[in-house]
């Protein structure tokens, strides 16, 4: 049993914390004790996390459907609602008998971490613009997983071109005018670029489809591949109808929390049901 003397030491982490306003103290008191046993260092991430820091970005790690993903300081966290995405993409990389998958967006690459893991012989890619998360990317993804810094797909080499079977990301979905909606943490300590996706949230992700489906060079999906994306519910109908536009058919998945959607998309085949 714990002694008294690390009881009172407990306590008094839990109360600072929930002093700070973090509504789930114990839990993180826990995590932070897990981090260090050295008084120091514990003391100067207590305070960093009273100041406001995510967790994750003090401790380094963020559990992810069984996974410990590494992430640091100004990278963006990956969230919980993100695993509707990353079961969806586990379950269409099994499906297909050489997977080779792309994660647009990818900050830590959580979903290619997770196909990875869970899909043996998966060919995975990250792809982002910001260089502090694909570090972190590297470390998240086996050897020989492919790493590439760039915007949307510019980064990929063009052996690619026509391969990729699954393309997955959690493109910046959020409208501008929401901001005043965001965790204060997320506003101070993770980049803007990672978050909002101009006025109506979708700008980046019209760009991904069209830059994966109708590139000029000739499309990075494969036919008969599939793209997934993360989006707010209310977004869908104006999500559905561009990739309709360019004569694709989308499936729909919810999230449990009646917000979070991820979106199938399929090139160059006609819609089998109406979108809801």
């Amino acid at each position: 049993m714990p002694a008294h003397g690390e009881d009172v030491a407990t306590d008094l982490l839990v109360r600072r914390l929930r002093a700070a306003g973090c509504v789930f103290a114990e839990d993180e008191a826990a995590v932070l004790q897990e981090a260090t046993t050295d008084p120091a260092r514990l003391e100067a991430m207590l305070r960093r996390r009273e100041a406001g820091e995510p967790l994750e970005q003090v401790v380094g790690w963020v559990g992810f459907g069984g996974l410990r993903l590494a992430v640091g300081p100004g990278v963006f966290v990956p969230r919980q609602r993100t695993l509707l995405l990353a079961r969806a993409a586990v379950e269409l990389a099994r499906a297909q008998p050489a997977p080779v998958l792309v994660e647009a967006f990818a900050g830590v690459a959580p979903v290619a971490a997770s196909v990875a893991d869970a899909v043996p012989g998966a060919q995975v890619h990250a792809c982002d613009v910001d260089p502090r998360a694909l570090a972190h990317a590297r470390r998240n993804l086996p050897p020989g997983a492919g790493v590439h810094e760039g915007p949307l797909l510019e980064g990929l080499p063009a052996a690619l071109r026509g391969r990729v079977t699954l393309l997955v990301a959690v493109p910046p979905y959020v409208p501008r005018a929401a901001a005043a909606l965001l965790p204060r943490e997320a506003l101070d300590h993770e980049p803007a670029a990672a978050l909002f996706g101009g006025d109506d949230g979708l700008d980046l992700l019209r760009a991904l489809l069209d830059r994966a489906l109708l590139d000029r060079a000739g499309p990075w999906v494969v036919r008969g591949g599939a793209v997934l994306v993360e989006l707010g519910a209310a977004q869908c109908p104006a999500a559905v109808r561009h990739a309709e536009a360019a004569g694709c058919s989308v499936r729909r998945r919810e999230g449990e929390d009646g917000q979070t959607v991820v979106l199938e998309v399929r090139p160059g085949t006609r819609p089998t049901a109406a979108p809801r």
